[in-house]
């Protein structure tokens, strides 16, 4: 067989889709694997970060981010996808530091920097960025681009395959992809196709929250407005400012489709 037909069987056989945007994606990487690395990464970055010492906005971090994890959830559960979840370990963290920012990883590590509550504001600002963020994990982008890497590196090895013959290359692979551990407090931006795919996903799962998605539309004309001196890290990949707006308005019907007022579960 030739390569281009092997790697061909490969695609075919490696294909998923993510939840609610249909999109076919490949994916070569399981969660047990990708999530053991990302765990390993985030206790690292924990152990430097200094935690928010202020109890209002910690709990409001850990408040935005249950709600929708709980919302999200629900809707897997009800709509037979939970296997899609299980395995995942949520942590919603609060730090310290003056970036304009917030990154997932993997299995449902979430961590928002200080920085950004001046321009979310409040929760439903806050639900938002949460929002963007666990959509992420739950459209599995960081196996994704990881799958990618190593197909490109590796030749489409997979994962568990890769951490046993070739553990140093891999855990190198995987800084390339995220770049925590290169730089504390940094992770490499998604692709602009991830990050739209999770504009578009996180509008809806804080509308499945109880957030109403039309406060989207604020939260992305203030950050926007920093972009006066270097971006926000935030918008690193992002379509430019008036597109993605605009397209999150466009969105918003389809989100109010999931909205209800939250009553509590």
């Amino acid at each position: 067989m030739t390569a281009f037909f092997l790697a061909g069987l490969m695609l075919l056989a490696s294909c998923a889709k993510v939840p609610i945007s249909g999109r076919n994606q490949f994916n070569i990487v399981s969660d047990e694997n990708v999530s053991s690395l990302s765990f390993q990464q985030y206790q690292t970055f924990m152990q430097k970060a200094k935690l928010s010492s202020d109890p209002a906005k910690t709990a409001m971090v850990k408040r935005v981010g249950l709600r929708i994890k709980n919302a999200v959830e629900l809707y897997m559960n009800q709509n037979l996808m939970s296997d899609q979840i299980s395995g995942f370990q949520w942590e919603f963290n609060l730090v310290e530091d003056d970036q304009v920012n917030a990154w997932a990883l993997p299995g449902g590590k979430v961590v928002v920097y200080s920085g950004i509550l001046p321009i979310v504001r409040d929760d439903a600002g806050l639900a938002v960025v949460i929002g963007h963020e666990v959509a992420h994990v739950i459209a599995r982008h960081g196996n994704e681009r990881m799958s990618q890497a190593l197909m490109v590196q590796m030749g489409g090895v997979a994962l568990s395959t890769a951490l046993s013959n070739s553990p140093a290359a891999t855990q190198q692979i995987w800084s390339q992809v995220f770049g925590l551990g290169t730089q504390v407090g940094v992770m490499l931006p998604f692709s602009r196709l991830h990050e739209a795919e999770a504009d578009h996903l996180g509008l809806i799962f804080m509308a499945m929250a109880g957030y109403d998605p039309h406060n989207a539309v604020g939260v992305w004309q203030r950050m926007a407005a920093q972009k006066e001196g270097a971006a926000p890290e935030f918008l690193s990949t992002h379509p430019s400012d008036e597109t993605r707006i605009q397209n999150i308005q466009k969105l918003i019907p389809q989100a109010m489709q999931y909205y209800k007022p939250y009553q509590g579960w």
